[in-house]
């Protein structure tokens, strides 16, 4: 009998492209090779809500960042293989200090992540040097270890309220967000960074608009890095749209709402990957992306080839200073410990 992985060699290697690595199909297969290696290796999957529609099926585990991570550090696995892109790895590593971390290719970089580095972030302190620094989850490590307090997307509000009022805020690094916040918390001592995931920056308001006006019963779930948050907000305001229509969430709350609205069908404002969770969660509804386009290409790095070497080989792993990684665990837990820590985007 000819064993799996055999026959995957045979109809072809990972082979590393500038786009990820591509050669394997995910066929029957390739996840009884995957399942087979994870076994091997005593490894957990954990697969982000972004993740291509396969590598979300073969994972133990699929949800956002924060969360995904919270479940890595308590599984018994020694070994966490991260389907996400490079930040979400590192902080599994950072609630994991003692566990074997992969990433299925490093290269897997993130947009918003690079929008800010540990060295602007202290040159933004040392401007406001009484300022208390709240930074998104979806940051590097460095960062978070240059952070006082982290945030997720769905808890951000609640730990910019937390800080006391007189206290200067320095927000990073997604604008959208920040914006967000600011509206909600009415702070005018708030401080944006001007950084943006170039894919939710992408999902306009006119474009929000256009479709809006073609499903006028459908729900609009927006997350609130899109570059359309605040437009849908406005047009809700005026009028334009029904405000119990417009809804700004996380990932995780999305999920949440797909199961509890009564509506048959739903504009989604996110990266498209977040579909295939959705017609999941409630294949009842008619789900549709605001914009089909809005794709990340770090996210796709993933692939099922990638994910096949990744397991055979024991790549990528991902590294945390021990200094970088204890400061950076700090600013997470002072975040759970303020409770509703929701979702991480």
């Amino acid at each position: 009998m000819v064993a799996t992985g055999d026959v995957l060699a045979g109809r072809g290697s990972p082979r590393r492209t500038d786009d990820g690595y591509v050669g394997v199909a995910a066929d029957a297969d390739w996840a009884r090779e995957v399942r087979r290696l994870a076994d091997e290796r005593g490894a957990v999957l954990l697969a982000h809500n972004y993740q291509l529609p396969e590598i979300q099926d073969i994972a133990d585990h699929t949800g956002d960042s924060l969360a995904l991570s919270r479940i890595a550090a308590e599984s018994d696995a020694g070994t966490i293989v991260f389907c996400g892109v490079h930040f979400m790895a590192e902080s599994a590593k950072i609630l994991s200090p003692d566990k074997t971390v992969l990433i299925p290719d490093e290269r897997a970089g993130c947009s918003l992540a690079d929008s800010i580095t540990a060295a602007q972030l202290r040159e933004w302190k040392a401007q406001h040097p009484d300022a208390v620094v709240v930074s998104y989850v979806n940051t590097t490590a460095e960062v978070k270890a240059e952070t006082d307090i982290c945030c997720t997307s769905s808890n951000a509000v609640d730990v910019v309220d937390s800080i006391p009022a007189d206290r200067e805020v320095l927000f990073c690094p997604d604008q959208f967000l920040g914006a967000h916040v600011k509206r909600e918390t009415g702070r005018e001592n708030l401080h944006i960074w001007a950084g943006e995931c170039h894919v939710h920056a992408g999902i306009n308001g006119p474009e929000l608009a256009e479709r809006a006006a073609a499903s006028p019963d459908a729900d609009l779930f927006i997350h609130p890095e899109c570059g359309c948050a605040t437009s849908a907000l406005y047009l809700a305001g005026e009028g334009t749209l029904p405000k119990d229509k417009v809804k700004i969430l996380s990932t995780g709350g999305m999920l949440d709402a797909a199961r509890e609205t009564g509506a048959t069908s739903v504009l989604v404002a996110t990266e498209v990957g977040m579909l295939h969770q959705l017609r999941r969660a409630a294949p009842e509804i008619d789900f549709r992306a605001v914009n089909d386009r809005a794709s990340c290409r770090y996210m796709k790095m993933i692939t099922p080839a990638a994910l096949l070497r990744c397991l055979r080989e024991g790549a990528d792993e991902v590294h945390v200073p021990a200094d970088i990684a204890e400061r950076a665990r700090g600013s997470v837990e002072r975040m759970i410990a303020i409770g509703k820590p929701g979702g991480g985007e």
